[in-house]
């Protein structure tokens, strides 16, 4: 159970961003940025980390002004976040059962 989570996942922003990434195709930087309410460094340093663990996938498209950074959860990082949430729900499960014991 507790083996089961990721310590990558496991950081409040990283899992939000990977949570909202699960059901999406793909998401922007500032979408990604308003969704989470944090800073543009703040989300940059967050998924710097994803992405190095091999979770997301960065494109950047265009130059300067015009340009986008989008990110796409890879296969693996799908696989990561579902062993993640799994372990995260048998242990929330537990706590309950052990609270009405």
């Amino acid at each position: 159970m507790i083996a089961d989570l990721d310590p990558v996942i496991h950081a409040p922003k990283r899992l939000a961003a990977m949570a909202l990434l699960a059901v999406s195709t793909q998401a922007t930087f500032p979408t990604l940025r308003e969704r989470l309410a944090i800073s543009d460094s703040d989300l940059s340093k967050q998924m710097s980390a994803l992405e190095a663990a091999g979770y997301v996938e960065v494109r950047r498209s265009g130059r300067g002004r015009g340009s986008v950074t989008s990110f796409r959860i890879t296969d693996p990082g799908r696989a990561a976040y579902r062993r993640h949430r799994e372990a995260l729900e048998a242990i929330l499960g537990t706590a309950d059962e052990a609270a009405t014991t």
